[in-house]
């Protein structure tokens, strides 16, 4: 019985040999027409996204006449700087810069300190006031007190043409706050059992424990976080007088004012535009590829579950 089994057992395993490998090959051709359409599709999707911000470059450079007849495309046509010379020379260009960098900085700060300390708690289950403030949290996503509102109150305590009225109202996100949330709450809770009976305190496991495994999520909502204050130029239009202004408020003023009775300006209000976009994104692109690697893991929350 055992001289008849065992030859039977080499055929069956022989036979599950041959189907996986059969199977292996179907998958990995399967995977390489896959490897081919994405690839083809991402390529479609780089281009489509890279083209616009490489006209705005090409349009930056070029000659107003040139503009004017559609003969910009992908490179400047009569190349030149005016419209840099002219945007760099107008007011205290530098100075509005230097705001801006100041905004950015400190408001991100704050509000990656705030955000955390506010979703790392949220991502506890076993606290109690968990589920009864998540719910108080997520209504600001859908429901503000209005321009208005939000207006008197910043004058009222005295905020108005100060820092603090540009990076308070918008210092903590409810969205980024969920994210980070999610991102805590899958931080091993064995680590932070250990650190705590190396006698570390809640505020000591957060601090030398989470926020060093938290390094994708950090990264990410840090260029979230300096894209909105780099960006935002609404604000500076509510509250700041035009020595504190940021950067984008002031292009924004220029673009506003590329038409008017200024011969040097209306040279140049056809390109105006784009010399505006990419003064104002290019510190933003210098940043990105330093922490491009964090970027793509901190997006990707809550798509791996255990």
């Amino acid at each position: 019985m055992l001289k008849m089994s065992i030859p039977s057992f080499r055929k069956k395993s022989e036979d599950k040999v041959t189907s996986s490998r059969t199977i292996g090959v179907r998958e990995n051709t399967g995977y390489k027409v896959f490897l081919v359409f994405n690839t083809i599709l991402m390529a479609m999707i780089a281009v489509a996204t890279l083209y616009p911000f490489l006209y705005l470059v090409a349009q930056s450079f070029s000659s107003e006449k040139a503009i004017m007849a559609g003969e910009v495309k992908l490179f400047p046509k009569d190349f030149n700087v005016s419209t840099y010379k002219y945007v760099l020379s107008m007011g205290d260009f530098l100075k509005y810069y230097k705001n801006t960098i100041v905004y950015s900085f400190i408001g991100t700060v704050l509000s990656l300190v705030f955000s955390s300390f506010l979703a790392y708690p949220l991502s506890k289950k076993e606290l109690k006031l968990t589920k009864f403030l998540t719910p108080f949290i997520i209504f600001t996503m859908y429901f503000g007190g209005g321009l208005i509102p939000n207006y008197v109150l910043v004058v009222k305590l005295g905020l108005k043409n100060t820092m603090a009225a540009f990076i308070l109202p918008m210092m903590i996100s409810t969205y980024y706050v969920l994210l980070m949330k999610s991102f805590f709450a899958g931080t091993p809770k064995d680590l932070e059992e250990a650190g705590e009976l190396d006698g570390l305190s809640k505020f000591g496991v957060f601090a030398r424990i989470v926020i060093p495994l938290s390094k994708p999520i950090i990264a990410t909502m840090t260029l979230f976080y300096a894209c909105m204050y780099w960006n935002n130029w609404y604000q500076a239009f509510l509250y700041l007088r035009k020595e504190k202004w940021p950067v984008a408020y002031y292009l924004q003023t220029i673009i506003r004012g590329s038409g008017a009775n200024d011969q040097d300006a209306q040279k140049v209000s056809m390109n105006i535009r784009s010399c505006s976009m990419v003064l104002t994104v290019l510190p933003i692109i210098c940043v990105y590829p330093f922490i491009q690697k964090y970027y793509v893991q901190g997006m990707m929350l809550g798509g791996v579950k255990e």
